[in-house]
């Protein structure tokens, strides 16, 4: 059976780094808070990003209120169950610190900043919409990393497949890195999908949008623009065109209305074939199960596949297979499923 990624949630990012930011803006700290705050920092990436941005609101905070400290924030300790306020007027204190807490956080989320961290396991699709009014809808088997700021809404596509429906904002470009490539779009709508590390396909089903190498998103050393002189860095991509990949190799062609379609069948919960190698077709099939197909045989590799089949239901493809071609399929001891020429 597929495991749900269980990954940590912004909310509880937020919550730390929130304590954090009391903590240090006190007139005294301890060597020993020192280093447990630079140990949180290098514990993950996102920590840092919060605590800079709720610093950044904690600063902006500092005219609402011109209280002694104790009445503005609690002293938080460490417990077995977490943090809790301690000291004589610690219930006080608690709800100073919480009703701040609530400030920081509604005025951090007003300015449209947003971390998470988005996850789907084999065979599952989910739909997220962000703080901006993005929605990022994730294929099988894929993780998205959000990183939403005043200047720039930045996403990483870390493994699988994502579509992008950009709400409109000219100020803050939305960039989504994948790969060796950065996919820049203001309002429009995408998709994104990461083969290997190096094989990146984007396709464009609305709007336009701006593909870079990375040698191009950021400052680049001489060496690295030699790599690939002579090849544009920057492609601009419209609607109905798709983009393909291969580390600096950038190709560029036309999308039919019919194949776009069938490009972005999944958000429907669907696959579509039309004529692609049964080779072909069970390596995008085998995307949707934990289950291994397997085909010895070349002829029957080469049998052409078309129709439109549910991502959940696979065995219904294996069955429409026995049912069109002269193949007979059984499973493995280990789970595999066989697919063989029919004696």
């Amino acid at each position: 059976m597929s495991k749900i990624f269980k990954l940590r949630t912004r909310s509880e990012i937020d919550t730390e780094a929130a304590v954090w930011v009391w903590r240090m803006d006190s007139d005294t700290i301890s060597a020993a808070n020192k280093d447990a705050f630079e140990s949180w920092l290098r514990r993950d990436a996102r920590h840092r990003r919060a605590y800079e941005g709720l610093t950044h609101v904690w600063t902006g905070l500092n005219g609402l209120a011109e209280a002694k400290r104790e009445e503005k924030i609690a002293t938080f300790t460490r417990t077995s169950t977490g943090f809790r306020p301690a000291g004589r007027k610690a219930w006080w204190a608690a709800a100073a610190a919480a009703l701040v807490m609530g400030i920081v956080v509604a005025a951090w989320m007003q300015m449209g900043s947003e971390l998470r961290t988005l996850a789907t396991a084999v065979g599952q699709q989910r739909s997220v919409t962000l703080a901006d009014g993005s929605v990022v809808s994730l294929n099988t088997n894929t993780i998205v990393e959000t990183n939403l700021r005043r200047g720039v809404r930045e996403i990483y596509l870390r493994k699988g497949e994502a579509h992008f429906q950009v709400a409109h904002d000219r100020s803050r470009p939305f960039l989504v890195h994948a790969g060796d490539a950065v996919v820049r779009a203001v309002g429009t709508q995408f998709e994104v999908r990461i083969r290997s590390n190096q094989h990146v396909d984007v396709v464009v089903n609305e709007g336009s949008v701006e593909v870079r190498s990375e040698v191009a998103a950021e400052p680049a050393s001489p060496a690295r623009v030699a790599r690939v002189a002579g090849r544009s860095l920057v492609h601009t991509l419209g609607a109905g065109q798709q983009l393909m990949a291969m580390g600096n190799d950038y190709s560029v062609v036309p999308v039919s209305t019919h194949r776009l379609s069938s490009v972005l069948a999944w958000r429907d919960g669907a696959v579509v074939f039309d004529g692609e190698p049964l080779s072909d077709a069970i390596a995008e099939i085998g995307r949707y199960t934990d289950a291994r197909i397997i085909v010895n045989d070349s002829q029957v590799a080469a049998l052409r596949v078309g129709g439109r089949y549910r991502t959940g239901d696979v065995q219904a493809f294996l069955d429409a297979l026995q049912t069109a071609f002269p193949v007979t399929i059984h499973h493995g001891s280990n789970g595999e499923v066989f697919i063989d020429p029919r004696p």
